[in-house]
């Protein structure tokens, strides 16, 4: 996982800043319009420097496939005006239309910071697009761009087959006979591999088979859902049910806001066979050589037996981390006489009925599993390594998700659109000022731990958890209902020094205290994504490959999603939310390829 590092600290385009103001009388409207219909003439006339004046000179344009065939952040006027110089002849964007919606007018997230969101579709040479704009005031009163958001949606002529491009056909007696066929590639290979059956690997074949590309998930694991259901028992997903729609089959109305880990393995499950995703159970992917354009692959299947497929495309679904997790080594473990496990391999409580426990880590896996063994009565201690940022979900969702992924708010896509459209660099001032609103309403419980001991942060560059999720992907803990226990004293807790070494009995510290043990539990994160593309694929592969996670010097994720540094190699992970996004713009690329439609990435630094 790569570390964290300083983004720029980009300000906000607050009034002041602007010397501006938001007149009484102003008709958002209009003036999102006039300003769309200029921007509009200019990009289809390719004048780069027309639609640049239609910018602040801090602004900001973020664009997914649209126009780049990658995934490119400009920040600043030169660079913006470069990039369109650049783009504008070759993408050929026309056909702009504005939607007249809800998503047209006036938003003031903070009193002295006002914008025109409006949203628009376009078409390129290759696809059909959207677009986001958000104008600010100026001092002359002119209303000009902040930040702008392109999106490839489809691909001309080759459009995704639901609604009414859904198969029409009958089928009486044929069904079972005719899945069996397409699961079992008994007569052609797929054109792409997928390792990994949880909702990254699903989402993606989901997305291929809508575009008419076939694909087979290989899962190591006994049944679809296993990587959760497997999991310990007490995991439940922190998000809400509204942020975690998978593609094209929603959550039903009915379904509880927090959702348990064995209930979404299920769904997982329910959810291969309701779309007839192509999956292997039980199945290895032995190896994946490259051999010119393409992949030889090798699958060793539940019943022992091999296959071989030669693909153009292998997509790595295997998660965040390695499966085993990552166990920091410490002096003495090998004279310890207790049971020493990492959380993925912990299951429930009660299997340490009795006993004196010990949790190092002090993030997620380490709440979780700490309340589930106070719950059923086990001596439990968090040892806490280093400080941690807290977020209550009561008060933290409300903040940062109300009238985007909340009840009643817009649909999952318009939904992830506008979540997009905000590039990572420029919310860092907007987290900044979030991070402090929600640890107001949190102050109670942040004063209880603070009294107990526990260390707090607020964050990378006070920005709460966003910076910790895009360069770590943890750090953090979104409470639901832990962090009380602990500042109660429920939950026993050590912090302020450091392990120094383990004994036959426990756990003795640097500050020379010791702690007895029977059982440690370490929920030190789950180590690095590039291992499973190693044992795959071998060093040589994995060298080439670019970083994975953390945010690039653009503000955009290092090789998710996107070119990975190997043709034709993918990697597709990340939370519900992440898959059901970017599931579309990898089947997308993929589909491009294929079809010889796709055009040059853009990778010039401007």
């Amino acid at each position: 996982m790569t570390s964290s590092s300083v983004v720029p600290n980009t300000p906000l385009p607050t009034l002041d800043r602007l010397n501006a103001s938001v007149p009484t009388d102003l008709d958002a409207k209009a003036v999102a319009k006039a300003w769309f219909k200029i921007f509009a003439q200019s990009a289809e006339a390719s004048d780069a420097q027309a639609v640049a004046q239609l910018f602040v000179p801090d602004a900001f344009w973020r664009d997914m496939l649209a126009l780049t065939w990658d995934f490119r952040t400009f920040s600043g006027l030169p660079k913006i005006t470069q990039f369109l110089s650049d783009r504008l002849g070759s993408a050929h964007p026309r056909a702009f239309t504005l939607r007249d919606d809800a998503y047209l007018g006036l938003q003031q997230p903070f009193p002295d910071l006002a914008w025109i969101n409006l949203m628009f579709d376009f078409e390129t040479e290759a696809g059909i697009a959207s677009g986001i704009a958000r104008l600010v005031p100026s001092a002359n009163g002119e209303w000009r761009a902040h930040t702008v958001f392109t999106n490839l949606e489809d691909l001309k002529g080759f459009p995704e087959k639901i609604g009414a491009l859904r198969n029409h056909a009958p089928n009486h007696g044929k069904w079972v006979a005719d899945r069996k066929k397409e699961s079992e590639f008994a007569d052609k290979p797929p054109t792409v591999l997928i390792v990994g059956g949880g909702q990254s690997g699903l989402g993606v074949a989901a997305r291929l088979k809508a575009l008419d590309i076939q694909s087979l998930v290989v899962e190591k694991n006994g049944r679809i859902g296993d990587n959760w259901r497997n999991r310990y028992d007490a995991l439940c997903l922190h998000d809400p049910v509204w942020y975690d729609h998978m593609p094209y089959l929603p959550f039903p109305p009915t379904w509880p806001v927090y959702t348990p880990a064995v209930k979404l393995a299920n769904w997982l499950e329910s959810y291969a066979e309701s779309l007839e995703l192509n999956v292997w159970t039980s199945s290895t992917v032995v190896s994946a050589t490259p051999v010119g354009d393409a992949y030889n692959v090798i699958v060793k299947r539940g019943d022992g037996s091999d296959r071989s497929f030669t693909v153009p495309h292998v997509v790595f679904a295997t998660g965040l981390g390695a499966n085993d997790g990552a166990v920091p080594i410490y002096p003495g473990m090998d004279v310890f006489k207790g049971e020493l496990l990492h959380s993925s391999r912990h299951k429930k409580a009660t299997d340490h009925t009795g006993k004196k426990v010990v949790v190092v880590g002090a993030c997620t896996s380490a709440h979780d599993i700490c309340a589930d063994y106070y719950e059923n009565g086990v001596d439990v201690t968090m040892v806490q390594r280093s400080s941690t940022y807290i977020m209550s979900i009561k008060n933290g969702w409300k903040v940062l998700m109300e009238g985007v992924y909340s009840e009643g708010g817009p649909p999952s896509d318009i939904a992830d659109r506008l979540n997009a459209s905000f590039p990572h660099h420029m919310g860092v001032g907007l987290a900044q000022r979030t991070t402090k609103v929600i640890a107001e309403l949190d102050k109670d419980v942040l004063d209880g731990l603070r009294a107990r001991g526990f260390q707090l942060n607020d964050g990378i560059q006070g920005t709460g958890f966003a910076l910790l999720a895009w360069s770590r992907a943890g750090g953090y803990y979104l409470d639901t209902g832990t962090s009380q226990l602990i500042a109660d004293g429920k939950i026993k807790l050590k912090s302020g020094t450091s392990i120094k070494q383990f004994t036959e009995g426990g756990l003795e510290f640097e500050d020379g205290s010791v702690l007895a043990a029977d059982v440690v539990v370490f929920a030190t994160g789950l180590g690095d994504p590039r291992a499973h593309v190693r044992k795959v694929c071998g060093e040589e592969v994995e060298a080439k490959l670019k970083p994975f996670w953390g945010l690039d010097p653009e503000g955009e994720i290092n090789g998710v999603w996107r070119d990975l540094g190997m043709k034709g190699l993918w990697s597709m992970m990340g939370n519900l939310a992440l898959c059901r996004f970017h599931s579309k713009h990898v089947a997308l690329q993929i589909k491009a390829i294929q079809e010889g439609v796709f055009g040059e990435r853009y990778s010039l630094t401007v």
